[in-house]
């Protein structure tokens, strides 16, 4: 079992086995829902996931999308489709307190990645804040 929740800690919830996949999504709808150059799933039975504190705030962000969200500090959860993939939740991977309990294993969407992300592997790499500035 892994658990996770927002930043206030007003909603948690806890989610059993292992996804149907994981994946880094670089479209558009995700990018401007996050406000980040890519967002990280873990999709999953409905049966594999549970709130088990708060209630998410749901947003329609297309015809048959919901985002939901924690209503106290705005913290992207979870994603639901019931057309594109019924009776499955897509959780936002960096919400789980253990983010690295599921790699990802794919980029999906990347016909609408931000170009320079392509490269971004390649920038020089700071273990904390850097001091020279």
């Amino acid at each position: 079992m892994a658990e996770g929740g927002c930043h206030c800690g007003a909603v948690r919830f806890a989610v059993t086995g292992a996804p149907a996949r994981v994946g880094l999504c670089h479209c558009t709808d995700c990018r401007r829902s996050s406000g980040a150059p890519m967002v990280a799933w873990a999709v999953m039975g409905e049966d594999q996931f549970r709130v088990t504190a708060g209630e998410a705030k749901p947003y329609a962000s297309s015809e048959h999308g919901r985002r939901h969200f924690c209503p106290a500090c705005g913290t992207g959860l979870y994603y639901t489709n019931a057309v594109v993939f019924p009776g499955m939740v897509d959780v936002q991977l960096a919400t789980l307190d253990d983010p690295d309990a599921f790699a990802p294993m794919e980029q999906i969407q990347t016909a609408e990645r931000i170009g320079w992300m392509e490269a971004a592997h390649t920038l020089p790499a700071h273990a904390r804040f850097p001091e020279d500035l």
